[in-house]
């Protein structure tokens, strides 16, 4: 199965092409600036380096968030776009499932924290398991000083992982049983592996009720039943 993956939800956008699993081409980019001008431009390299065309693939996978809202809009509208355009399925993945999943800890209650601005964050617990992680508990969007408490709170060995560095200044300070880790961001590649198991079993939505995963209220809101993006690899 050829797969692209799309993640524009944090600063790192990037975009990866797999083959039955194995990664074929990937690129990425951080730019808090926003990522239109690069998603396009970015599918193409990897599609050159790959020697495909879009008629190629048969499943893409975005992440559809928490994160940042322009990034969210930029990655969903092209992955939806481009998968209308060639009639293939949509599987959406959670930016802090990727984030953990990529935790590099046998033992330690990880903690996924991906910046959302306005002084919050989104954060959400996992735990390591063979083969990769399981959530334990919903994502929250919260302040630091809530995400402070919660780990305090937390019985186990924590390591926090993500956007750790949007966190203020000493928060984690006198937190002893907390270490933070990597990956700083999600990432296409690993979007992959995350969605593997959908892929699989067919278990994905159809693409047009795939929506931005925001947990708050949209400073813009968007008439997503309105908008159909132009895509630039033509139309269906």
């Amino acid at each position: 199965m050829k797969v692209l993956a799309i993640d524009s939800a944090t600063p790192a956008a990037s975009v990866a092409l797999s083959d039955e699993r194995r990664l074929v081409a990937s690129t990425l980019r951080v730019d808090r600036r926003g990522h239109s001008a690069f998603m396009v431009s970015a599918i193409d390299f990897c599609f050159d380096q790959a020697g495909w065309v879009p008629e190629d693939l048969d499943a893409i996978v975005v992440d559809v968030g928490p994160g940042l809202y322009t990034g969210l809009r930029v990655g969903v509208a092209t992955a939806q776009a481009l998968a209308a355009a060639i009639g293939i399925p949509l599987v959406p993945a959670v930016s802090l499932d990727a984030i953990a999943y990529r935790a590099a800890t046998g033992h330690r209650h990880i903690w996924s924290v991906v910046d959302v601005r306005r002084g919050e964050v989104a954060v959400a617990a996992y735990r390591p398991v063979p083969g990769g992680v399981v959530k334990d508990g919903p994502a929250q969007v919260v302040t630091p000083d809530v995400f402070r408490a919660m780990l305090e709170s937390d019985p186990d060995d924590v390591l926090a992982v993500g956007d750790v560095q949007a966190l203020p200044d000493g928060l984690l300070r006198g937190l002893h049983r907390v270490k933070v880790g990597r990956p700083r961001y999600p990432s296409a590649d690993v979007l992959l592996e995350v969605a593997a198991g959908a892929l699989d079993k067919g278990e994905y939505p159809h693409p047009d009720e795939i929506r931005p995963m925001y947990l708050r209220e949209p400073d813009v809101t968007i008439n997503w039943s309105t908008i159909r993006p132009e895509s630039p690899w033509g139309a269906s």
